[in-house]
């Protein structure tokens, strides 16, 4: 799985870092590596306001990471994490292939079966800092792959179980899912610089002083 790849290959990307000497690597931010009680004590506490949201004000999909490949922002995430490779057909129709629904656990052979989540919902991140953004940076989010944690190819269901919730009111419905889910969750609040309400941030503290303890989180501030 090429997602997971990256994962497994992160650690030895922070190692090299200090050796690459191109001017694109050493523009480049660097990751932050912390505990997942430490990241959360990271994450700033504010009210929420969902005042003036509409989905409308983040634009997706757009032509993805790619331009040139004719397949969007969704059709690459569902490329990147498919288990078993699709076909990429004309119009980047994807007919086979396979996927794992880390939430619940679910193995997918149907592209269409899957929707991409934004692991932090629109709704939530307007209401945690985005609804002061440009339109760009609105859409820079929404079509985020430059963190592999940022989008996630889940099942319908679970998807829409989780709504707009945050960790306070959902978690994914796999036990063996939870720990990863809140520490992406927390990595992209910081990466995104976005706030928590109090009752997201002590679900996010009962998490982080528990089952999830020995949980690393890794993040880069988005540009």
């Amino acid at each position: 799985m090429i997602k997971n790849l990256v994962r497994g290959f992160s650690a030895l990307s922070l190692a090299l870092a200090p050796l690459l000497s191109t001017p694109a690597a050493q523009a480049a931010p660097a990751a932050e590596v912390t505990t997942l009680a430490d990241a959360v004590g990271l994450v700033e506490v504010t009210e929420e306001d969902r005042t003036g949201y509409t989905r409308s004000s983040f634009k997706h999909w757009n032509s993805g990471e790619n331009a040139t490949d004719g397949c969007n922002t969704r059709a690459e995430v569902l490329i990147a994490e498919a288990v078993v490779a699709p076909t990429v057909g004309a119009g980047c129709k994807l007919t086979g292939g396979t996927w794992i629904s880390y939430y619940d656990g679910q193995e997918v052979t149907s592209a269409g079966s899957l929707d991409i989540d934004h692991l932090i919902p629109l709704a939530e991140s307007w209401d945690s800092g985005a609804s002061a953004w440009t339109a760009a940076r609105r859409e820079a989010y929404a079509n985020d792959q430059a963190a592999d944690v940022s989008l996630v190819a889940v099942t319908a269901r679970t998807n829409r179980q989780k709504s707009d919730q945050d960790p306070a009111d959902w978690m994914p419905p796999s036990p063996d899912a939870q720990c990863r889910y809140v520490a992406e969750w927390v990595s992209t609040k910081l990466r995104w610089q976005l706030t928590a309400d109090d009752r997201e941030l002590e679900a996010l503290k009962v998490y982080a002083d528990g089952p999830c303890e020995n949980t690393i989180v890794r993040y880069t501030p988005a540009a």
